[in-house]
């Protein structure tokens, strides 16, 4: 082989074993890059493993304290509807003891008329006993008199009239019947005569 040839081939080997240290020297860089990427992992792993149970206990500890104020609300409407469900719970009872209280009250007025006193006593006795025990229960009687604002939501007009006076124009001329309460809730509207 000729010194050409021989310089060549050295410097071949040369330009080969510069390419496999560089090579090499990547090859270390991108190790050394994998192996601190994951230890800097493992450390952000155990970092967010604490993160993540943290979060896991905020998420569930709001889920509690929203679970615990359904609770309460569940706990205030029932006891409303419970204490509601009492003072009504008679209602059909007291339904159907209206007209005994109107037939007392018609009676009261007639026995009036005929002016016996011991008779009108008597009843009048029943009458307040009756009366009284309604009311005790929760029955209330609703105040409607002649010329009082007619009102849809509380009155039941059963006929209308002509009105005597203008004042009297869609206002109440006569109650018919009268209505109750039981607690908050009308069991019964009282029945009008409006004037047109």
């Amino acid at each position: 082989m000729s010194t050409n040839e021989e310089n060549y081939k050295d410097e071949n080997n040369k330009n080969i074993n510069n390419n496999d240290e560089s090579v090499k020297d990547q090859i270390e860089e991108l190790m050394d890059e994998a192996i601190e990427e994951v230890e800097s992992n493992q450390d952000a792993s155990e970092i967010s493993e604490g993160d993540a149970l943290k979060a896991d206990l905020e998420k569930e500890k709001d889920k509690f304290l929203r679970l615990f104020a359904e609770f309460e609300n569940y706990k205030r409407r029932t006891s409303k509807e419970r204490l509601e469900l009492f003072k009504t719970a008679n209602q059909e009872v007291m339904t159907a003891m209206l007209p005994v209280l109107d037939d007392f009250d018609r009676a009261m007025n007639e026995i009036k008329k005929a002016k016996d006193k011991n008779l009108l006593k008597g009843v009048e006795l029943i009458h307040n006993k009756f009366s009284e025990t309604l009311k005790n229960k929760g029955l209330e009687a609703m105040e409607v008199s002649n010329g009082d604002a007619f009102d849809a939501d509380i009155h039941e007009a059963i006929t209308q009239v002509q009105a005597p006076s203008d004042k009297l124009k869609g206002k109440i001329i006569d109650v018919v019947e009268r209505g109750y309460k039981l607690g908050d809730r009308i069991i019964r509207y009282p029945k009008v005569v409006t004037g047109k």
